[in-house]
């Protein structure tokens, strides 16, 4: 496995195969902002505007390849607010059903914090939905649940969804 952080025109080539994974998770259940059916016109739409945010030096997009394939995302995106500049939210964490349970979840979740470090970030958070799999993992990498909000979104079904909120200090 290899992870790496994606330039705007990398992000811009890869748009097929990011459009791939969300449309994957988002068929496979993951609650990511996005309801069922997804068509690739909304996931492509979705990954030129991350590239753009990319280019605009509002996030970091990291990508994780398995032999060449791209099996896995994630973004850190650096807060906005002129008081935080130290704080950034970890971003749509995502990898292909058929590439899980072979630790490329962790290894995409450490390479964000080491790109949060070098870009001067402190203090890192993230949402989720309660009860999947995402939470056991943020648990896992030592990351602090401060609450849940019940039927705080939507599951990609229509179902509601609770979200658990988690926050790192790096």
């Amino acid at each position: 496995m290899n992870i790496v952080i994606l330039d705007a025109a990398q992000a811009s080539d890869a748009g097929s195969a990011l459009a791939d994974i969300l449309i994957d998770c988002v068929e496979g259940g993951a609650s990511v902002s996005f309801m069922l059916p997804i068509s690739r016109e909304t996931a492509e739409e979705f990954w030129r505007a991350v590239a753009q945010g990319v280019a605009d030096g509002d996030r970091y997009l990291l990508a994780a390849y398995e032999d060449d394939a791209l099996v896995g995302t994630v973004q850190v995106v650096p807060a906005a607010p002129e008081n935080q500049p130290h704080r950034g939210d970890i971003s749509k964490m995502l990898v292909r059903r058929s590439a899980r349970g072979k630790g490329i979840g962790a290894a995409l979740m450490l390479a964000a914090e080491d790109v949060a470090r070098q870009a001067g970030l402190t203090l890192l958070t993230l949402d989720t939905s309660t009860g999947m799999s995402g939470e056991r993992l943020y648990a896992r990498l030592g990351w602090t649940c401060f609450g849940q909000v019940p039927g705080h979104a939507l599951m990609p079904d229509g179902a509601m969804s609770d979200t658990s909120f988690f926050y790192k200090v790096l």
